[in-house]
């Protein structure tokens, strides 16, 4: 094959290459966008509600809301929390869910997309259903 063409089909990957990862970025910078908003407007909300009637039930929790996600953890251990943030580590940003659990000196972690993942279309119902699922391990002690 020859080197003219050779050349040329490399340039042109990177040059694909280039364009995808300004449209990557794109996506994530709108993404993060309304990320954001979703979290001061559904989310920090809703978490501070749940944090209330737990509360009111005996469950020591607070809520944090540090920059770019909000966190209900336990005051009875820091091992003990469910955490929303976005992960844009892949080609989609999605919003994630991550929890830890600790049992003794066994801390159990996981991490689970909410609801279809985009903060467009999470509604309250959606992140209500997953914190509760969320929480369920940490409220049978």
């Amino acid at each position: 094959m020859e080197i003219s063409i050779v050349r040329q089909r490399v340039r042109d990957a990177m040059d694909r290459a280039k364009r995808n990862a300004a449209d990557r970025r794109a996506r994530s910078d709108e993404t993060a966008r309304l990320f954001d908003e979703w979290l001061e407007r559904t989310a920090v909300p809703l978490v501070r509600q749940i944090a209330n009637v737990l509360k009111a039930d005996s469950y020591q929790y607070t809520v944090f809301t540090p920059s770019g996600s909000v966190r209900l953890m336990s005051d009875r251990s820091a091992e003990d929390y469910v955490e929303i943030l976005l992960d844009s580590t892949g080609d989609v940003p999605r919003v994630v869910g991550h929890s830890s659990r600790g049992r003794g000196r066994r801390v159990t972690e996981s991490e689970r997309v909410v609801g279809s993942g985009d903060p467009q279309t999470i509604g309250e119902e959606d992140l209500l259903a997953f914190l509760l699922k969320e929480l369920e391990p940490l409220l049978e002690r």
